[in-house]
Parts: C-alpha cells; structure tokens; sequence
C-alpha cells in the first residue's frame, strides 16, 4: 500500500465527509420551467460519497455540514434519516423567519434525455453551510477520540464562500495529525466561482488545498480548470488517444503535488441518456483502467462520479487491489446513474454483479 489505512477498532466512523447537504427539486420527466410538481431528494457531492459507502457498501459514515433550523432543513434532515448517514456532527443555524441571513441550499435538477442536456439550476446563497468557519468544528474529537479513518470533502464546498477552503484545510490538518486518509474531489462547478474570482481563484484555492490530499479524484476538465493543468487535446469526449494524453497530465501533477492516488472517470457523452462509460486510477507508479462501458444508458446522471468516489474509496478501505478499486467505482457509478436522485440506490451484491459482468435480465 501507498498509504496506511488505519483498522476499524478504535474508529467511530469509517469516513467522515465534509459538505453543504441541498434539497434537490426533480421535476421528472419535464422540465423545471414548465413543470407544475417536483420530486424532492438530499443531495451533495462530498455527502453523495457517504451516503453511498453507507447505503450501499454498508460502511460507517457522518456528514459535518450545517442547515438553518426550519421545515426545509428538518426534511434534509429526514431524507438522511432514510440513507443512514451519522448526522450527529451537523450545526443547526437559528433561522430568521425569511431567509435574509441564513437558509438551506435548493437545487433544481432536470435529467435530459436524448439531445437535450441534462441542466441544474442553483439557490443556495447565504446558505448555512457557506457561513461555517474555522473553529467551529472540533476536528481533533472527530478524528482523534471518536475516530475515523477517512476524511472526504471537495471543491464544490470550497468554493461556496472565502471561508469554507479554510474550513477544509482546518480539517485535513487534523485529520492528517490523526493519520487519517484525506481525499478531495475537484468537483469544478463555473458557476459557484463565477461571483468568487473565476477560475483564476477556483485554482489558487484548490492548489492550496492539493498540498494535504492523500486521494485526488476529478473529471478531466477538473485538473484544468481546478488545477491549471492542460492537456493537449483533452476535451469532454476522450479518445484512446485523449485517454493517453490525460495519462501524461496525471504523471505532471504527481510530480507536483504529493497525491497517494489519482483517480478519474472516463466519460463520452454521445447523448444526454447515452454515454461511454469508463475510469482510470493511477497507484504506487502505475494506471489501473476500469472496464469500459460503451453505450451506457443513463437515467439520471447526475451523482455519478460520486458514487465512483464511494466505491473507490470502499475497495481501499476494503484493503482491496487498486484495479479492484477502480472496477468498484466504474461499477458503483454506473449503477447510481440507473436510477433518479443524486444518490444511489445500488446494493453491494449489484455492484459485485456488474463487477463480474452479469447481464441485465430479470431476476425473480
């Protein structure tokens, strides 16, 4: 092993993830504009990846986030009840009556289908989670007398406000002091940075950040945009030959930065319900390349990589061979897709089927 996952005796949790939790609002099969109900769901990239490793692979989880106490935070807080989560170490903010000072986030997701994309659309300012600060977390009781052996947080909470990156770094120094494995999504989102400095502070901030991470996963366009590094012909639809050139990048940044692993999936987007479907780990020196799923239908993608991250992240904490890890995220993932809602629904004995390639006829 690269790094040293610590056993479980002794360890209240086996990940902690840190993280704003937003209600998501489904309008199905129509459109957020002109639809007239929604489905609601809980949702969020470094919660995704906890709830996944709970729900899913059966592990032991807590989310650290904050939701202004009214009747929209206490049905997030519902939501998790139904996924397991640990959610002991949340903050409730008192709420104002209106919302001018504290809220919780929405987040309004259509799914696409076919030539029309998928598309998200956003209200999350002054939300509860954005307003945390340094200190108010006891990151040295979570990690060195409760226990945990891994930390996950990512760029999507950093970039919610100037003092969330600081939260993070508060945490992975912690956990880093209590050799805890730390791992970080890059998650580049141009619309949470566009009113906080653009891509220019997007990298300043992550780059910041990469210098603590054991486990950096992103999609292609995260190393560039999030990190500032190009890849010469890299874009949203890879090629073998793309694939090689991102090979290439990923060697440049484990120069530069101290990454135990870097993972990332692998995705063409032919339509919006049809993509090629893959991902590739690189471990200890060498790339480890998940089975590619051409053609792979998707139901609702969003939540995706995220339950990549959380297979993954089980097949290390599993003590499993890093190709295993990455065939369990590439699976795990494209379960999560087959289903609505950010978070998955896959139980482990699936996830080990399409491991093994079992077909999809009816099982009764």
């Amino acid at each position: 092993m690269a790094f040293i996952v610590k056993p479980k005796s002794g360890c209240k949790w086996d990940l902690v993830a840190l993280g704003e939790v937003m209600l998501r609002l489904d309008p199905g099969d129509r459109r957020v504009s002109t639809t007239r109900s929604f489905d609601v769901w809980e949702g969020g990239g470094e919660y995704n990846v906890a709830r996944g490793l709970k729900r899913c692979f059966g592990l032991d989880t807590a989310v650290v986030s904050a939701f202004a106490d009214n009747p929209v935070g206490r049905l997030i807080q519902d939501l998790i009840y139904q996924g397991g989560v640990d959610q002991s170490l949340v903050r409730w903010v008192e709420f104002d009556g209106v919302g001018r000072t504290v809220r919780n986030g929405l987040n309004f997701t259509e799914r696409g289908f076919g030539v029309r994309p998928a598309l998200g659309c956003s209200d999350r300012g002054h939300t509860a989670a954005s307003q945390m600060k340094p200190g108010e977390i006891d990151w040295d009781e979570i990690f060195g007398k409760q226990g945990a052996r891994w930390f996950h947080t990512g760029g999507i909470f950093c970039a919610l406000s100037p003092t969330t990156p600081d939260v993070a770094i508060e945490a992975m120094q912690a956990a880093r002091r209590h050799g805890v494995v730390v791992s970080y999504d890059l998650n580049y989102r141009a619309s949470l940075w566009k009113a906080n400095g653009g891509k220019a502070k997007a990298q300043a901030v992550n780059r910041r950040i990469a210098e603590l991470v054991d486990v950096m996963v992103g999609n292609e366009e995260d190393f560039s945009a999030a990190l500032g590094f190009d890849i010469p012909g890299v874009d949203e639809n890879l090629t073998e030959f793309e694939t090689a050139s991102f090979r290439k990048m990923i060697e440049a940044v484990v120069k530069e930065f101290p990454f135990q692993v870097v993972a990332t999936t692998l995705r063409k987007a032919k339509t919006a319900s049809r993509n090629d479907w893959g991902a590739i780990c690189y471990y200890a020196g060498q790339f480890y390349e998940a089975t590619n799923r051409a053609g792979l239908e998707i139901f609702d993608r969003v939540g995706g990589g995220d339950s990549f991250d959380s297979g993954l992240i089980y097949g290390f904490l599993a003590n499993q061979p890093p190709q295993w890890c990455v065939e369990c995220g590439a699976a795990h993932g494209a379960l999560a897709m087959t289903t609505p809602g950010d978070t998955t629904m896959a139980s482990l004995a699936e996830v080990m089927g399409v491991m093994k390639g079992v077909g999809a006829r009816i099982a009764r």
